[in-house]
């Protein structure tokens, strides 16, 4: 089968302005960049109509397990039912493009284009976010080094410099050595982890985006007083350097169907939602919109049913849990090189670990579906095993073929999705806000992830004396673990049993308007594998790219 880019490139983009047509946008209200993406200018004061849909998924592999794939072909499915229909994404970090993970525009025949762009620099916005949290940084040290007026203590700089890039190097960092310097001990985050992209995904509009960045909490003074960015008088210029960004990206599906791309928080170490605004104008702009929350529903969809739905005041009308053979077999304990053939008993312990995203998402709705995306190494045995099981539970199962058919590999689950969106849908997050930092902790922790228990380092207790001093009570927690486990722990698949969660660390995010929660040995920082997916790209005299996928 030909690869994901050779898809993409054969298919001839139709222009933008064609597309925005599709769903109202006029060109007056487009910022072009290039012949296949726009920015869209007027996001302000439209009603929401449509239909949310949520994709999730179980606890993945390293790989990718195909969400995006499953979300560009509903949409386009949708729209093959004659529904006007926006699929909502996130914008690819290059951390994991060059990595493990590769790219995330979907895959086969369910893409939305240019992938080539969209992968790689598409129209600025993560590498502005990463330029307004340096501007930051150096901010910070420049005050230090004019002669500190504020008195801020060194040692409780809590705010870090940001790339967009997979460096371990960078987790741990001396900055300022040698003469007349002020040398002091600092990191780096990957730019779709920092506040300032949780702050751009969660703004309003240009003037709560200003506010929130003036409120980043960055230190404490030398009386132990909190010191905020707005106090080195610098938000103003840190939403210039937003002020393009912030407006939704404007592209299309291999099918000729709109889609909207717009910030990309990661969902195991940040809240791993798209921006607020993309979701809020996608609503006001078609009769049903797609969007998917990172990794599996214990990170994104948890952080998005409790986090953005509860601060945006969204309601989720269905929500689609993905699943592949593959991963199921992973969680299962299969290995690597036997992932590709049948084996129904490492299925049969894997199949647990999607059990319970199930459970955890009718807690939350009514309205679940059960996919299977299928890979063309499933067996028809694997395949029925899975719709067995499912069924029993009495919950809506279907295979999605997206990736070999497009929209056409999606029918059955867009009529479903219509189907149940003629009924009238519950929401109940599993926390509220006006419980306390530790009921929510507790909650997401026993309800979703299964622990037995909730344990604090000291660090943890600390941290958390020190927030309830100057927090807000009802703010959202974030919660910063594996992606690859319910637990904290990546080696415990499936579905662990007596096990606890550690609270390592906790951080408050006062501009964006949440708390982080530390568990287990998450980093902020990736690193690269011992063989990154760069050793397979290249470009020739032709600018003909090859190995991005």
């Amino acid at each position: 089968m030909k690869t994901d880019i050779e898809i993409a490139r054969k298919k001839k983009l139709i222009p933008i302005s064609e597309i925005a047509k599709k769903i109202g946008i006029s060109e007056k209200d487009l910022e072009y960049y290039g012949k296949g993406k726009a920015k869209i200018q007027n996001t302000k004061g439209k009603k929401q109509k449509g239909k949310l849909i949520l994709v999730t998924s179980i606890n993945p592999t390293p790989y990718g397990e195909g969400k995006t794939t499953m979300s560009i072909g509903i949409s386009d499915a949708l729209w093959k039912l004659g529904k006007k229909t926006l699929v909502t994404l996130r914008e690819p970090s290059l951390g994991p493009v060059f990595g493990t993970k590769g790219g995330a525009t979907g895959g086969g025949y369910s893409q939305v284009i240019p992938m080539e762009d969209i992968n790689l620099h598409f129209t600025g916005d993560i590498h502005a976010i990463t330029t307004c949290n340096n501007l930051l940084c150096a901010a910070i040290d420049n005050h230090l080094f004019q002669g500190n007026a504020l008195e801020i203590d060194e040692n409780t700089i809590i705010f870090p410099r940001a790339m967009d890039m997979n460096d371990r190097a960078l987790r741990n960092i001396t900055i300022g050595k040698g003469k007349n310097n002020f040398e002091r001990n600092d990191s780096f985050v990957i730019t779709v982890a920092s506040e300032i992209m949780a702050i751009f995904c969660l703004a309003k509009d240009l003037k709560d985006l200003k506010y929130r960045l003036g409120n980043i909490l960055i230190a404490y003074n030398k009386k132990g007083k909190p010191v905020y960015a707005k106090d080195l008088k610098i938000e103003g210029a840190m939403t210039l350097l937003l002020k393009d960004a912030i407006k939704p990206n404007l592209v299309q599906t291999l099918e000729g169907n709109p889609a909207i791309i717009h910030g990309g928080p990661f969902a195991n170490i940040a809240h791993g939602c798209n921006s607020l605004i993309a979701t809020k104008l996608s609503l006001s702009l078609a009769d049903y919109v797609v969007t998917e929350a990172g990794f599996g529903s214990d990170l994104g969809a948890e952080k998005f049913l409790d986090l953005k739905c509860q601060l945006g005041n969204l309601k989720p009308d269905v929500i689609v849990v993905n699943a592949t053979i593959r991963s199921m077999k992973h969680n299962g304990g299969c290995s690597k090189e036997e992932l590709t053939s049948e084996n129904l008993e490492y299925l049969e312990k894997g199949i647990e670990n999607l059990l319970v995203h199930i459970e955890n998402m009718k807690k939350i709705s009514n309205h679940v579906i059960v996919c299977l995306n299928h890979f063309y190494t499933d067996t028809k045995k694997e395949v029925q095993f899975v719709k067995e099981t499912i069924e029993n539970l009495k919950v809506p199962f279907h295979v999605c073929y997206a990736f070999e058919k497009g929209g056409n590999g999606a029918i059955t689950i867009a009529e479903e999705i219509v189907s149940m969106c003629q009924e009238k849908s519950t929401f109940k997050p599993i926390y509220s806000l006006s419980d306390s930092i530790e009921e929510k902790i507790k909650k997401v922790a026993t309800e979703i992830y299964r622990a037995d228990a909730v344990i604090y380092s000291n660090e943890a207790k600390e941290s958390l004396k020190k927030i309830k001093k100057i927090a807000d009570k009802n703010l959202p927690i974030c919660i910063a673990k594996t992606q690859y486990s319910l637990s904290d722990d990546p080696k415990k698949l499936g579905h662990p049993k007596d096990f606890s969660v550690t609270v390592r660390d906790l951080k408050l995010c006062s501009g964006a308007g949440f708390i982080v929660v530390y568990m287990g040995n998450i980093m902020t920082m990736p690193g690269l594998s011992k063989t990154p997916a760069y050793e397979n790209m290249d470009i020739d005299e032709k600018n003909i790219i090859t190995g991005l996928f």
